[in-house]
């Protein structure tokens, strides 16, 4: 049976983003034209719109529709921004149809493969720097799709140094079992503002787990 993408893309919006207080049409309508099931391995395709994270390579997963809409809604994309996506290849497709100029930071291996094969007909660069590496040229919005224990002080250095006056950080921390989902916003002056924005439970992405500590 051949599945209908174009109604599960739907679907998708009506019960996982609008409800979920996402109420971005242009949002919306770029993720209910971007393939998500590119992401997906051969005869997985029908999880592409399921409330659920995808793993596309092993370890590494998109975010679930509701928690990838509500963080990028929560960032405010607007076009002709810059964007740099770390392991944020669904992101990438997204705020390319927006309208940004998108670079993507994949780690090296199947992850990056499978983005780079998603990713082709869209006009995204590629840039092979190591995740925690802060950003290295002016940019809007930084986007990282799965959570983090903790934020990189790299990339907050990014955010001050690189950081265009009203750059944003979309990332969700976790520590526990609920994470919070917060924008890092850089003012005129370069100094760098947290604000909370949702709960939410991504897997944490690899390398970027809480340290661990001993007890005696």
């Amino acid at each position: 049976m051949t599945l209908d993408f174009s109604a599960a893309r739907s679907n998708m919006i009506d019960s996982q983003v609008r409800p979920n207080d996402v109420p971005d049409l242009v949002l919306q309508e770029a993720m209910a034209n971007a393939p998500r099931e590119k992401f997906c391995p051969p005869g997985r395709e029908y999880l592409a719109y399921a409330d659920c994270e995808i793993e596309y390579a092993p370890g590494w997963r998109l975010l679930a529709p509701r928690d990838i809409a509500k963080l990028l809604f929560a960032a405010a994309p607007k076009p002709g921004e810059a964007a740099l996506c770390l392991a944020a290849p669904y992101a990438a497709m997204v705020l390319t149809d927006i309208g940004l100029n998108v670079t993507l930071r994949a780690p090296a291996g199947p992850a990056r493969a499978c983005a780079e094969a998603a990713l082709a007909p869209r006009a995204v660069a590629t840039d092979a720097a190591d995740l925690k590496a802060p950003p290295m040229k002016p940019f809007d919005l930084m986007v990282v799709e799965g959570a983090v224990a903790q934020t990189p002080q790299a990339w907050l250095d990014g955010l001050a140094r690189f950081g265009r006056p009203g750059a944003r950080l979309a990332v969700i921390e976790r520590t526990g079992p609920v994470g919070k989902a917060v924008i890092y916003l850089r003012s005129d002056d370069g100094k760098v503002g947290r604000r909370p924005a949702f709960d939410a439970t991504p897997a944490i992405l690899p390398g970027f787990e809480p340290e661990s500590s001993f007890a005696f």
